[in-house]
């Protein structure tokens, strides 16, 4: 693994001349979007992109990023919030995710390690979340490898926040919100997985300790996998997943998906995960044997 760090603005880990990801924690996005770190573009080992930029359809989607659309009255996730009644309602609350501190950047062999410190605050500028985060990313083989994504957020804005999602708001089975991934849109019409079975749009809203997308490149006509792994230790798990094939790729295993968690304040709230990044189309068996690598990554 190579580290190339491009100061107050962005890491790349790259591995044999291919950029597997750049980490923009210091990212120039309009207020209206949200600002906050994200992981774009995202690459598999033979170089192709598994990850999707400020997508017209919803601009605030950016390849990997941990997305919070209600924090108490706060929009973490960009765009309009949901208001039952009201459908979506531009209102003046699209918070920030502001990067404060590198804590740890480092790369030996096989492996890399992006650490940081952040303050989440409100439209206005008020303190809302103090959080710490760590990227680690690891080699697999000459066709996989791993992202483990940890992240600890404490409350700061001198109450009890409630992390929710559109459908604890009242819309049926939209219950996004947390580490969401938008996938490239030649993806579209792709596979997913659970550990129970393959399907589509159908799948969304299940419960599970992983899912997975299959899906397949323009151009050249080759195949990648991306798998999402909840860790057994976090709030909820195994999760409700939020996933979408049918008019867009994504993965999103959703903690708030139908059940607000309220954080007291100076309380922290937790959260692990692994993506694993795979060349090629591994079948429904191949592809749990993936999720078993991206939970040993844990």
């Amino acid at each position: 693994m190579n580290v190339d760090h491009a100061l107050d603005r962005s890491v790349t880990v790259s591995s044999g001349g291919v950029g597997l990801f750049t980490y923009v924690y210091r990212p120039d996005t309009p207020r209206l979007e949200s600002p906050k770190p994200y992981l774009h573009p995202i690459r598999t080992l033979a170089g192709d992109v598994v990850s999707l930029f400020r997508p017209h359809d919803h601009v605030w989607h950016k390849g990997i990023a941990w997305s919070l659309p209600h924090v108490g009255e706060h929009n973490f996730w960009g765009g309009p919030t949901y208001v039952h009644g009201r459908f979506y309602v531009q209102l003046d609350n699209n918070g920030s995710a502001e990067h404060r501190e590198m804590t740890d950047l480092s790369a030996t062999g096989g492996d890399a390690t992006v650490a940081h410190r952040l303050d989440w605050a409100s439209q206005a500028g008020d303190p809302v979340i103090a959080e710490t985060r760590t990227l680690h990313a690891s080699l697999v083989d000459e066709q996989t490898w791993t992202l483990t994504v940890h992240t600890s957020m404490r409350n700061v804005s001198g109450e009890t926040l409630s992390f929710g999602s559109p459908t604890t708001k009242g819309r049926e089975n939209a219950g996004y919100g947390g580490l969401f991934w938008r996938g490239p849109r030649d993806f579209t019409g792709g596979t997913l997985q659970s550990p129970d079975g393959t399907g589509g749009d159908d799948l969304r809203g299940t419960r599970a300790e992983w899912f997975a997308f299959r899906g397949r490149h323009d151009g050249t006509g080759r195949a990648s996998t991306i798998v999402m792994v909840d860790a057994r230790d976090n709030p909820r798990h195994p999760p409700q997943w939020f996933a979408r094939t049918e008019e867009f790729a994504c993965l999103n295993p959703a903690p708030f998906f139908s059940e607000e968690l309220e954080l007291a304040d100076g309380g922290t709230l937790a959260f692990r995960y692994a993506v694993v990044i795979a060349s090629g189309d591994r079948g429904d068996e191949g592809t749990a044997g993936l999720a078993e690598l991206g939970r040993a990554a844990l």
